[in-house]
């Protein structure tokens, strides 16, 4: 099907992002797009200044009046299911973006129990057990029990980040004692000693009401909104017996095919892979090792050495699991994964990720549209700016028409590499030659059935011919720095 999703949001977007993806889904789906991730469409602690995942109230889509206001960041729930039904209606899926890990913003405190545990390693205490308050009791008064009337208590917490000792406040992270233990749950990534803390305050899922609250909540979210899809935020942070006996609930109990993605965020595509395994191969994962292949080869240029520009990567590893990205609203400037691949490589790793065998690829909002935005680092304000990657919709285009069929590579120089699509019935196929230097040439033999055939350049980045011996033998060429698809003459059009 060479489906393509488009992250439809960056971490700098100003807001009215349902009314504005209503507006564009006809020309999203023209362009070759097949689905839209979306952000979090939940009511956050920081309501219009907040992203969606500092996640309050879980029901609320930006129909009551919470934190503030009555719509979040994006819209309200109105302009957020007419968006999704205008995605359906130009025949795109909808991935919803799903928060897990954690909850912000309580409504009222409680006096718990808590000890201190050290950032790098959060099996070692730091202090001994004292009494606190913590915003740890989620009422919503706003939503007043409407959908739900489950009230998150510290029961359902496991640690939080902010107490109040003696009337002064303190910042930290802070283990919970409750009736589920005095540790974190093991069930998780072991960086830092044990990742179950991220933020806020963690969901205890050794708690079966809180697991209970979310089966609930899963099937009234997928029933109210139609979403195809989910995107799960911070797996590495959530229990794996919890995600497993969750998914599973929604194949089984709600829809079999709802596709599930992961952001388990590794650079080693081996641990992304144990993962998988570990969940049984339910949930599909992005291949943060590609993007991170992608953010070096920028950096380095000519002395990258692109015959490994796949090595290591998920794609590699696991295909059919794998979803692959450039760019996304964590590694983008001033974020905190920030690792932006550098502007002239991007139409590089994009004619990658698009028109290689296998891969489902993501494309991220600024690299279609452009974005710009102003933060502070370091004390310092910077602005900064997103060209769009002026050859996108060529390379979807090529996509769509040529990127069929058996794939043969030619990865046999540093600056310097190649794959042949072959194409199938209906579908011509294509040459693409990528060069990380000077200009660069390929030697391809494409069989005698293209003998004597002309071929011209796509994406029209070159302006020559290329014709094929007797035996279908032809030197393939590339810019400087570059990409190029060649396609069969006849195929042309400007």
């Amino acid at each position: 099907m060479n489906g393509v999703i488009i992250q439809f949001f960056h971490w700098y977007h100003p807001g009215n992002l349902w009314n504005e993806f209503a507006d564009k889904a006809i020309f999203l789906k023209e362009l070759g797009f097949t689905a839209v991730w979306l952000p979090p469409a939940t009511k956050c602690s920081e309501n219009l200044r907040g992203r969606g995942y500092d996640i309050y109230d879980q029901y609320d889509l930006g129909e009551f009046d919470q934190k503030g206001g009555i719509p979040t960041r994006y819209g309200t729930k109105h302009e957020y299911l007419n968006s999704i039904e205008k995605a359906h209606e130009a025949g795109l899926h909808v991935y919803a973006d799903i928060v897990l890990n954690h909850r912000m913003g309580g409504d009222e405190e409680e006096q718990i129990t808590v000890h201190e545990v050290s950032e790098e390693d959060r099996n070692i205490k730091i202090a001994e057990a004292f009494m606190a308050k913590a915003l740890t009791k989620f009422t919503f008064p706003g939503r007043n029990g409407k959908y739900s009337e489950f009230i998150w208590n510290h029961q359902c917490f496991s640690g939080i980040d902010n107490i109040k000792k003696d009337n002064r406040k303190i910042k930290g992270i802070f283990k919970i004692h409750n009736e589920y233990g005095e540790e974190w749950n093991d069930a998780v990534s072991h960086q830092f000693g044990n990742y179950d803390y991220l933020m806020g305050a963690d969901i205890e899922y050794r708690n079966p009401k809180v697991v209970q609250e979310m089966k609930t909540w899963i099937k009234w979210y997928l029933e109210t909104t139609k979403a195809d899809g989910i995107r799960v935020d911070a797996l590495k942070h959530i229990s794996l017996d919890f995600l497993k006996e969750w998914i599973s609930y929604i194949k089984k109990e709600i829809n079999p095919d709802l596709f599930i993605l992961g952001e388990f965020w590794k650079d080693e595509a081996e641990k992304i892979n144990d993962f998988s395994q570990e969940m049984n191969d339910l949930i599909s994962c992005f291949d943060a090792p590609l993007h991170y292949n992608f953010f070096n080869a920028s950096n380095e240029g000519k002395d990258y050495d692109l015959r490994k520009v796949l090595d290591g990567s998920f794609l590699e590893r696991k295909p059919i699991f794998s979803v692959s990205f450039v760019e996304n609203h964590d590694t983008q400037r001033l974020q905190s994964l920030e690792s932006s691949v550098r502007s002239w490589f991007k139409p590089i790793a994009y004619a990658i990720i698009l028109l290689t065998k296998d891969a489902y690829p993501c494309v991220f909002y600024p690299d279609l549209f452009g974005a710009e935005y102003t933060d502070q680092k370091d004390g310092e304000e910077q602005h900064i700016i997103m060209p769009k990657v002026e050859i996108l919709p060529k390379l979807m285009e090529a996509r769509k028409l040529f990127a069929h069929g058996e794939q043969i590579k030619y990865f046999d120089h540093k600056n310097c590499i190649a794959f042949v699509r072959k194409g199938e019935k209906d579908h011509p196929g294509c040459v693409v030659i990528i060069s990380n230097s000077g200009e660069g040439y390929k030697e391809i033999d494409l069989g005698k059935e293209f003998a004597n055939s002309v071929f011209r350049d796509f994406l029209n980045i070159r302006n020559d011919e290329i014709i094929l011996d007797d035996n279908g033998k032809g030197i393939f060429k590339v810019n400087m720095c570059s990409v190029s698809v060649w396609i069969k003459n006849d195929f042309y059009s400007d």
